[in-house]
């Protein structure tokens, strides 16, 4: 199997190095596993859904205030 470093998958997907690892620390790529201090990404893994919150709205469930 071949495999990808953090910044060619970031380049390939058009995010930054920094988003796609947290992707993999957040298990969200499948397949990907550190090598040391490295992460390796399988060439043909899918670029996940984002799955942030874009609207600018914190999502949080509201419990009974005292």
């Amino acid at each position: 199997m071949e495999y990808l470093s953090l910044r060619q998958t970031a380049e390939k997907w058009g995010l930054s190095v920094r988003r796609v690892q947290t992707l993999c620390i957040t298990d969200r790529i499948p397949g990907a596993t550190k090598i040391g201090s490295y992460w390796a990404i399988p060439v043909d893994a899918d670029k996940p859904k984002d799955e942030r919150i874009k609207s600018g709205k914190y999502i949080k469930k509201q419990g009974k205030m005292k």
